[in-house]
């Protein structure tokens, strides 16, 4: 099965050594998309859902260039570092899946690599006929 790679914006790509999403036959995995703006600097410092919609439109440039799209997405994992957190980045989660539904984890973790991130979000779709 072919492999094909998306690349990741992220200044911690190269060093870290990871792709944004990897793409395998029908299946895309969207690894855990931090609130990075185009100029790799955090987006919506201390805003929840600012840096939640961020990371979404991240998640959707990503399937879209791997040639899938929100609505094959069949998983979504939101990591946060304040729980409390959850009822505003769900908000935004759910302009984004609210006809879709995809199966969903929310976890508190204790913290991301840049303390100004709140959220990481990271999704798995599958591409089917519709």
């Amino acid at each position: 099965m072919r492999r094909t790679l998306v690349p990741s914006d992220s200044p911690y790509a190269a060093i870290v050594g990871f792709s944004r999403a990897v793409k395998v036959g029908a299946a895309v995995s969207v690894g855990g998309t931090a609130p990075i703006g185009p100029d790799g600097k955090t987006v919506g410092v201390g805003d929840p859902a600012a840096q939640a919609r961020r990371c979404m439109e991240i998640i959707r440039a990503a399937l879209e260039t791997a040639g899938a799209r929100l609505e094959h997405v069949v998983r979504t994992r939101t990591l946060l570092t304040r729980i409390d957190d959850w009822s505003e980045v769900a908000r935004i989660r759910g302009e984004f899946f609210k006809d879709i539904r995809p199966v969903d984890t929310v976890m508190q973790v204790s913290r991301f690599i840049n303390p100004e991130w709140l959220v990481e979000i990271e999704v798995d779709a599958i591409i089917h006929d519709e």
